[in-house]
């Protein structure tokens, strides 16, 4: 009997001793990679097969311990998706990030105002989209013809906002996610004004205005120019031309402002083509309901503050700009 009590005794102390040291190896962090690993777990994949790419990838020391933890943890429904694991990690810590769905993606930051060759350098930066793979897909109207069947491209409608990208993600499907935020966007303002040629209105607002609240200023100037048939001489157009043609240096030539493209606003009256760039939704509003006002003119002031003198007519026009010209070649 003493001999019965003494190996049940041990046997219980041999559990315990089991018990606590399997508790240790399913939070004691492992780290069996040098460089990050990168695991994409479909729909479907089975814990143990997850246990079994993880080890062998040294994310886990064993395949057994992450079936442990899941058999611990009997709730934790794994997440489909691509993790990305760069740091020691305990098998506890590998299925809570696989319960979350803690799957890796990139940020892409996308600023109002950019035009599509300046997202593509964004997307290009990410390292998994070449920028001429993003800009054949911006290229393309096809997502937008519906709302705009005049848009020669995805311009202006590429919405500026946040996005989460990962490394499987297309240039299609980033041009779809943004184009998607400017539909949502579109319809909450609620209007019935034409698209195209409030979008063409609001990129000239947006790369002309750097102040919020002189936005509906600028739209006023473009609305009142556009109702006399003025040409609008907006330098944004200008440059957006040169960029069209592959041949911007970071500044505006007389041979610019004689270009004869369509996309230049010195040359022709009424709105280019298109948006020029993507703008934000209170540039979109402005556009929706310029300001009441009889401006035509406005020159940057020189003060650096972002803001412009508005002028009715040509002389006070002139006298503003030869202000600018002496406060910046002092």
């Amino acid at each position: 009997m003493r001999i019965l009590v003494r190996v049940v005794g041990l046997a219980a102390i041999a559990a315990v001793v089991a018990g606590a040291w399997m508790f240790y190896l399913l939070n004691q962090p492992y780290k069996g990679f040098s460089n990050p690993v990168f695991v994409d777990f479909a729909h479907g994949t089975s814990t143990r097969s997850i246990a079994a790419i993880l080890a062998d990838n040294g994310v886990i020391r064993d395949r057994w311990l992450l079936l442990a933890a899941r058999g611990l943890r009997r709730g934790a429904n794994l997440q489909a998706g691509e993790y990305k694991f760069d740091k020691p990690a305990s098998p506890f810590d590998i299925l809570s990030r696989l319960a979350r769905g803690d799957i890796y993606y990139m940020e892409l930051l996308v600023p109002e105002g950019f035009n599509m060759f300046e997202i593509a350098d964004a997307v290009g930066k990410l390292g998994t989209i070449r920028p001429e793979a993003f800009l054949a897909a911006a290229r393309n109207p096809a997502m937008i013809r519906d709302l705009d069947p005049d848009a020669p491209s995805l311009e202006g409608y590429l919405f500026p906002n946040k996005y989460r990208i990962t490394r499987h993600t297309t240039a299609q499907q980033i041009c779809r996610m943004m184009t998607d935020e400017f539909r949502e966007r579109w319809k909450s303002l609620g209007t019935s004004a034409g698209v195209h040629a409030t979008m063409t209105l609001a990129a000239m607002v947006e790369r002309e205005a750097r102040r919020p609240e002189e936005r509906p200023l600028v739209a006023s100037v473009f609305h009142n120019r556009l109702r006399i048939g003025m040409k609008l001489d907006c330098d944004p157009t200008t440059v957006y031309a040169a960029l069209l043609e592959n041949r911007y240096r970071g500044a505006i030539h007389r041979s610019d402002l004689a270009n004869t493209s369509l996309w230049n606003t010195y040359r022709h009256s009424g709105l280019p083509p298109g948006p020029i760039a993507s703008p934000g939704l209170s540039s979109i509003q402005a556009a929706l309901a310029p300001a009441e006002t009889a401006y035509l003119y406005f020159v940057a002031k020189a003060d650096g503050s972002g803001g412009h003198n508005f002028s009715e007519s040509l002389v006070q026009h002139d006298a503003a700009v030869a202000q600018y010209h002496r406060a910046t070649h002092r």
